[in-house]
């Protein structure tokens, strides 16, 4: 692993670390607000600032040989960058619902939840998590340690192992399944392209799509079940008044 890969995977690893820190940092400074306003800011300030410092790394390291020979056109890496969401998004569902009926673990994350009540807190925590935090994690997890193993291990051994760190960094050991599957996705579409951007792409829609559904028109769907759920109990009543 180069000097600019090992510099990378430090600085991710401080930043993950640090946001305690600048909590405790806005906190003597005499900040006001929610818990979640406070871990919301503390985590827009620390993410915003890894993502300047990873993003200047990964622009001045070299990609291996295996990920600059052979790389798709601009056109078909548009092409896979699309079906790299819904290859995403289908190994999430597929996932899912082994977690659920083989495991029998209910549907619904916990971390994401705590994530999206933050970005509620926070609006501008939106953008970090739907944008700068995929790409800091392609970067981390595909350019850096899945290419690092592709190297010595090839694509399963690479994949599993880097998909499986992905996993416990999202500290959401329930839903483990869910985060490995998403990471072998990442992983084969960067072995398929030999481009990072169609990975980060991929992980930006996904992040976006639960950022729009649960955050931006969140009450607006919780209405909308409870207006179905109403309608629901309505029509049983109608028909059980009938028979």
């Amino acid at each position: 692993m180069s000097k600019k890969y090992w510099l990378i995977l430090i600085s991710f690893i401080v930043m993950q670390l640090s946001t305690s820190l600048v909590a405790l940092l806005l906190i003597q400074f005499g900040f006001q607000g929610t818990e979640a306003e406070l871990l919301g800011t503390a985590i827009l300030i620390t993410f915003s600032i890894g993502f300047v410092v990873i993003g200047l790394l990964a622009l001045k390291a070299k990609p291996d040989e295996e990920f600059i020979r052979n790389r798709t056109s601009g056109g078909q890496t548009i092409v896979w960058i699309i079906a790299g969401i819904f290859m995403a998004y289908a190994a999430q569902i597929v996932a899912g619902m082994i977690e659920m009926y083989v495991f029998g673990i209910e549907p619904g994350s916990e971390n994401t939840q705590v994530i999206v009540d933050w970005a509620n807190a926070v609006p501008l925590l939106i953008i970090v998590v739907a944008v700068l935090v995929p790409i800091m994690e392609e970067i981390v997890f595909r350019m850096v340690i899945f290419g690092s193993l592709y190297k010595r291990f090839g694509f399963w051994i690479a994949a599993l192992l880097s998909g499986f760190i992905f996993a416990v960094v999202h500290m959401d050991f329930e839903h483990l399944l869910v985060y490995l599957a998403m990471g072998i996705v990442f992983a084969w579409l960067y072995v398929k392209t030999k481009r990072i951007i169609v990975p980060i792409m991929a992980h930006v829609g996904i992040n976006s799509f639960v950022m729009l559904v649960q955050v931006i028109f969140g009450e607006q769907l919780q209405d909308l079940i409870e207006q179905m759920e109403e309608m629901e109990a309505m029509i049983q009543a109608i028909i059980g008044g009938l028979f």
